[in-house]
């Protein structure tokens, strides 16, 4: 019962509209700006460069400028990835099923991989979440556009965000002073708690990956990925009670997010329309990602299948159907991995021991 009132609790506000609005912003101009052009097949890497704004939110204008601008270049340097991967599976004369598998390892691996980064990097929001996303959504792409329009676009989003963060500076009320960040020393304790926490990415995103491909296909599902990054949503959290509760959280608010994405679908708006749309849905998300992740979930999910159909257009039924299916297959996979090692411990609490 007490998890259960914490899960539907909320925090108290710490001028979180100033955060979400500048997140909003960072998504808004760039993609109306692509819809203007009639590029939207540029859209996708817009998006998961306009990531770089959700780093820093409550830090003074030096901190925040140089935590985007870590994460800022982590997230090109997977969006590059995430396009090369996209052509490797042609260049490498593997069928359908073989790209899929080929996809869920590399993806795997950046999980992993971009934990420790993370980690290193002493960033926030903590764990690799959003960098599964942009290496599998944008690998899984079949008409990838040039690479360095591509790359032009996320690099010139990133840098956008970059000028949004320390914007207010303009304004003498909000300025705060402009130091030389300290330098990050890391201790053997935390490089070895990084290192685990990789291990920890790298075991549920590929847990999660491997369930959905073989249950997607013989159950005829996709967007597996969805599956790899709701496994390490549990993962974030300082107690067990707290990762089990995320999971949890997070399969509650898909589905009343599916409820609000089916409303959007049945307004049949523009493409302009589409990108007000993400731009709100994304300012609710940072509202309440820190104060209450079941209601951040609720925008999240429109946020996540919108930006999808904007890019690739589907079947929205069919796209309702697999976030719903994945995500379950996902959040239930972080969660035994998250009870695993405790799981363990009693065991071997409960196991006899041999007496000479």
């Amino acid at each position: 019962m007490k998890m259960l009132a914490e899960m539907f609790s909320i925090a108290p506000g710490n001028k979180d509209h100033h955060p979400a609005l500048r997140c909003a912003v960072g998504v808004f101009v760039p993609l109306f700006t692509l819809v203007l052009l009639g590029r939207l097949d540029l859209a996708i890497f817009a998006s998961f460069g306009a990531f770089t704004g959700i780093y820093g939110r409550g830090e003074p204008h030096s901190i925040r400028f140089s935590l985007q601008l870590r994460a800022g270049l982590l997230m090109l340097l997977v969006i590059l990835l995430a396009a090369l991967a996209a052509r490797a599976g042609g260049a490498l004369g593997l069928d359908e099923a073989g790209t899929t598998w080929l996809l869920v390892l590399a993806t795997t691996l950046v999980a992993g991989g971009c934990s420790v980064a993370i980690s290193w990097f002493r960033l926030r929001p903590a764990g690799s979440l959003f960098h599964i996303f942009a290496f599998a959504a944008i690998a899984s792409i079949p008409n990838q556009p040039p690479l360095w329009e591509g790359m032009l676009v996320s690099v010139l989003t990133t840098a956008f965000c970059l000028l949004i963060g320390f914007s207010s500076r303009v304004l003498p009320s909000r300025r705060t002073e402009w130091v030389r960040p300290h330098r990050i020393r890391r201790t053997p304790e935390e490089m070895r708690a990084a290192w685990l926490e990789g291990c920890g990415y790298l075991v549920a995103a590929g847990l999660a990956g491997a369930l959905a491909t073989w249950a997607g296909s013989r159950l005829g599902f996709g967007h597996n990925y969805w599956a790899m990054v709701a496994a390490v949503v549990p993962l974030v959290g300082h107690t067990t009670r707290h990762r089990v509760r995320r999971g949890v959280q997070r399969i509650i608010g898909t589905v009343l997010g599916l409820a609000v994405m089916a409303g959007i679908l049945l307004l049949g708006l523009e493409p302009w329309q589409t990108v007000l749309v993400m731009a709100l849905c994304q300012f609710g998300a940072e509202m309440f990602i820190i104060r209450q992740y079941l209601l951040a979930q609720i925008f999240v999910t429109p946020l996540a299948l919108v930006s999808t159909l904007l890019v690739l257009p589907s079947s929205p039924a069919i796209l309702l159907r697999d976030r719903i299916v994945e995500t379950v297959i996902g959040a239930a996979v972080g969660i035994a991995v998250v009870l695993a090692p405790a799981v363990w411990r009693r065991s071997r609490e409960r196991s006899p021991v041999s007496r000479p």
